[in-house]
């Protein structure tokens, strides 16, 4: 791989313009998948995302949209995920290329329902993508900052260190800084439980607990994740660096944070269906926590805050019991 070779983005959202936005500022262009024509259309004529980051502005001369996510496969050898993990079985099912010969990177910070499989498995199990051939980003970057650019870190994770190494030179630029990691699995199991640790830290909020316990609840979260990852992935980690503790304190403190919001909104009151209807976008940590459930069955290890939230969401338990029950676990 060399920093000449094409690069494909598939996802329309926030993150994904953010991505794009950071990319240009070191290639020539890039391929875009679209699902939606109308949106290429207005893509085109204005110069933005119509929905997404509107004050970034593009150079429609250094981008190719397309609806087809064959086409832009083709013409791809760099492939970055970036769609809510709900939707990827969806936006991958028309593709009849193989995806083997790609170096394929995850932006989705999700698991895939159903399978309760992180990215870079599913797509080793379905698509033969070698796990070499994988990379993952992950770190605390909010879109929205990207857009201001504002300085932010990233860390792009793979089993190969010279594709991570040339990846995150690419998206390297003023105002983002990048790391390497060897971790797929941890970042990426890492990101999912950030997610759910922010709905906790978001329903707290709506109930008016005070920043003395989100900072106990946030020791103890990070706490929750490194007993997962190290379980389910047993290799040598620093869970305080920025892709694990970073991340998630961003997303468990930001205004910017969707999982923190949604969890705001049930912790004031609003049913799951109202919550998610209030959203302008997917929190991913309402699929991820019923995935890791799932998965835990098999590890059984102590997650009471994952427990609460899964509890609030999916059992119907009231909030305020639930987190009075969680205070009690925590230390």
């Amino acid at each position: 791989m060399d920093d000449t070779k094409k690069i494909g983005i598939i996802g329309s959202g926030s993150w994904a313009t953010a991505i794009a936005k950071m990319l240009l500022n070191n290639v020539s262009s890039i391929n875009w998948h679209f699902r939606n024509k109308e949106y290429i259309r207005q893509f085109q004529q204005f110069r933005h995302n119509p929905n997404y980051l509107t004050s970034v502005e593009f150079n429609m001369d250094n981008i190719y949209l397309s609806d087809d996510i064959n086409e832009i496969v083709e013409r791809s050898d760099i492939l970055v995920l970036a769609i809510p993990s709900a939707f990827l079985k969806d936006v991958l099912k028309p593709l009849h290329l193989p995806l083997k010969d790609k170096f394929v990177v995850s932006a989705i910070k999700g698991l895939v329902p159903d399978e309760n499989m992180i990215i870079g498995s599913y797509l080793t199990k379905f698509y033969n993508v070698p796990s070499t051939s994988i990379g993952v980003i992950s770190g605390p970057c909010h879109a929205e900052e990207v857009a201001l650019e504002r300085l932010s870190y990233l860390t792009i994770s793979s089993q190969d260190p010279e594709k991570a190494k040339r990846f995150s030179s690419l998206l390297s630029c003023p105002y983002i800084k990048t790391t390497i990691s060897d971790d797929i699995y941890g970042t990426e199991y890492a990101a999912v439980l950030k997610n759910i640790m922010a709905i906790a830290s978001g329903i707290c909020h709506g109930l008016f607990y005070g920043d003395n316990f989100q900072a106990v609840l946030m020791a103890n979260a990070i706490q929750e994740i490194k007993r997962f990852v190290d379980t389910v992935h047993p290799i040598n980690r620093d869970i305080k660096s920025s892709a694990y503790l970073g991340d998630l304190l961003v997303t468990s403190y930001s205004q910017f944070s969707r999982n923190r919001h949604f969890g705001v909104l049930l912790g004031k009151g609003y049913s799951v269906k109202y919550a998610q209807m209030e959203m302008l976008m997917i929190a991913e940590g309402y699929y991820a926590v019923k995935s890791i459930k799932e998965i835990n069955k098999d590890y059984n290890v102590y997650m009471p805050i994952t427990d609460a939230v899964y509890n609030i969401i999916y059992e119907k338990i009231s909030p305020p019991i639930e987190i009075r029950l969680l205070t009690e676990q925590l230390r």
